[in-house]
């Protein structure tokens, strides 16, 4: 049986706008385009939170050039984060070139050349390897850090912080703190006010991730397969381990012996980490899906006490960071916000005390970039 081809045709119009998107991506950043006014019902994040009466900090940037780096810089410009000093700090490749970032051009430093002495933040999202041989350095100069990578957020005595949930961690002397994995926050963001209402037993969690969670290359990748695909070309397999384009992959990171990925792994420990419920049986499923911002969840909570449809969305509403949506919430609502949405909740009808619903949050921002300015924040307090 011949399988139809279901594939875009090669309309003349397409991939020349596909293009452009592209270019435009390469030199302003992810959302060349302003979102529509139409998503703005969902997911209105507070931007406008200021820190201008605060003293002037001087910050570093682990990652500098990378996607979250740069979601780290607009982010502290946003919120009026006092910088007075900025080390963006990359790899031998950018050595020697400038970034543009609180209104001058810094020069790179490279790993190698670093010196954290007079820096008062550093954070750190150039994976774990940099971060374990940079880390220590950096405190042991007087530098306070967030780290965005893996290297320290299983440790027991380095706190996993989502300042909504457990920001009371932060002490006064603190001086490293673990920003968890983008899709465990989303998913603790929801789960946590439902916690504070009945036990829970059991979370069965599909993650449906966006290709800039994987860099900056798999986006570039999407695009190009897309420009391809849609004139029936052949397309080239790198960043991903499948085609992304026009696609689904259900496989985030290595296989572990348990059948599981370290993606799950992760979703699985840190969200038994930052609840502190280390025996909350939580069954993930990770999925790379076509989309360029913006992580989504599939969520069924069983729990250990009732709660009905009425009480969960007003536990979300009350919620800081969290908002319930009657609508139809999609990754495209949410990116460019700090907001996790949920929606689509409805009861388990297998299940005495389960709730199955839907959330979706800005991986880059809320995931990534937002959680670590606002941890940066409480070490400013």
């Amino acid at each position: 049986m011949s399988v139809p081809d279901l594939r875009i045709p090669p309309f003349d119009l397409l991939t020349p706008v596909i293009a452009l998107w592209y270019r435009a991506d390469q030199k302003f950043g992810l959302r060349a385009f302003p979102r529509p006014d139409r998503t703005r019902s969902i997911g209105s994040s507070d931007k406008t939170k200021t820190m201008s009466n605060k003293e002037p900090i001087c910050i570093a940037i682990a990652g500098a050039t990378g996607v979250v780096g740069q979601t780290i810089v607009r982010v502290l410009e946003e919120r009026r984060f006092p910088v007075s000093g900025y080390i963006p700090i990359a790899t031998e490749a950018s050595s020697g070139a400038d970034v543009e970032a609180f209104g001058r051009a810094w020069p790179v430093q490279t790993p190698a050349e670093v010196d954290f002495t007079g820096t008062d933040i550093a954070f750190f999202t150039a994976g774990a390897p940099l971060s374990k041989k940079l880390v220590p350095r950096a405190i042991e100069q007087g530098c306070r850090v967030v780290d965005n990578t893996t290297a320290f957020r299983m440790e027991k005595e380095v706190p996993l912080v989502v300042p909504e949930i457990n920001g009371s961690l932060v002490k006064p002397d603190t001086k490293l703190v673990a920003c968890p994995n983008c899709t465990a926050i989303v998913l603790v963001m929801s789960l946590a006010p439902i916690l504070r209402a009945a036990p829970i037993h059991r979370v069965v969690v599909t993650s449906f991730q966006s290709v800039s969670g994987a860099g900056r290359e798999a986006l570039s990748e999407l695009d190009r397969q897309t420009v391809a695909d849609t004139r029936h070309e052949e397309t080239e397999i790198k960043a991903l381990p499948k085609q992304i384009a026009f696609n689904c992959i259900p496989l985030i990171g290595d296989t572990r012996a348990s059948g599981y990925t370290k993606e799950e792994e992760k979703i699985t420990e840190e969200t038994q980490k930052i609840l502190e419920q280390p025996g909350l049986h939580v069954v993930p499923t990770a999925v790379r899906v076509p989309t360029r911002v913006g992580h989504a969840l599939s969520v069924n909570v069983e729990l250990g006490g009732p709660l009905d449809i009425e009480g969960a969305r007003k536990l979300w509403k009350h919620a800081p960071g969290v908002e319930y949506t009657d609508d139809i919430p999609t990754p495209l609502d949410v990116a460019g916000d700090d907001t996790v949405v949920v929606g689509r909740l409805r009861r388990d009808l297998t299940r005495p005390h389960a709730l199955t619903y839907w959330a979706v949050g800005d991986n880059l921002r809320k995931g990534a970039a937002t959680n670590s300015v606002q941890i940066a924040e409480l070490f400013s307090q």
